[in-house]
């Protein structure tokens, strides 16, 4: 078993989550710009943001592996996650980078920064030849910080928890 690890950045503290990001987690993850990008259905509620929440602190345990909550160091806000992923899917066998923000944080660079963070990361503590990053093609924002750090597209292919979009497949190999 292991512990989520805190990571900090230069803005930012990748920590794990606690019970009381529950209110913010649920905003974040509320929001329309966020709901689109996601797939996260109308119905998402307080129960599905706990539930997230625990499988992300979960997977840590499990796996080592996982999302951690994300606020500014500046002022302690909780604005959002960023980590790796690695769900028990047949059609999802490898190590995922992804990050997820309050809308009202986009544009400030916290993405490319936690993700740039999530990469080196993965890199010390997996052994795996390459990261992922899976990303609908109308998610222009989330494809210039795969760009930014080093991911190209591999494939467009549906996925079967989501068969009716396909999704960018973007792949990161290891560093020589």
């Amino acid at each position: 078993m292991h512990d989520c690890p805190t990571v900090e950045t230069e803005r930012l503290t990748l920590r794990p989550f606690r019970d009381d990001d529950i209110d913010r987690y649920l905003a974040v993850h509320s929001a329309p710009e966020v709901m689109a990008s996601l797939h996260i259905p109308e119905t998402f509620d307080r129960e599905d943001a706990w539930n997230q929440m625990a499988r992300h602190r979960g997977q840590w345990a499990l796996r080592r592996s996982g999302q951690w909550a994300i606020e500014l160091k500046s002022t302690g806000e909780f604005i959002g996650r960023a980590g790796t992923h690695r769900p028990e899917r047949h059609d999802w066998s490898s190590l995922e980078c992804g990050c997820t923000f309050d809308p009202a944080h986009w544009g400030h660079g916290y993405a490319t920064e936690a993700s740039r963070a999530t990469v080196d990361w993965a890199w010390a503590n997996h052994d795996d030849d390459q990261l992922f990053s899976v990303i609908l093609p109308a998610n222009a924002a989330s494809q210039g910080v795969a760009q930014r750090l080093g991911f190209t597209l591999l494939e467009e292919r549906t996925l079967d928890f989501f068969p009716s979009l396909p999704h960018g497949i973007w792949v990161l190999p290891r560093p020589e």
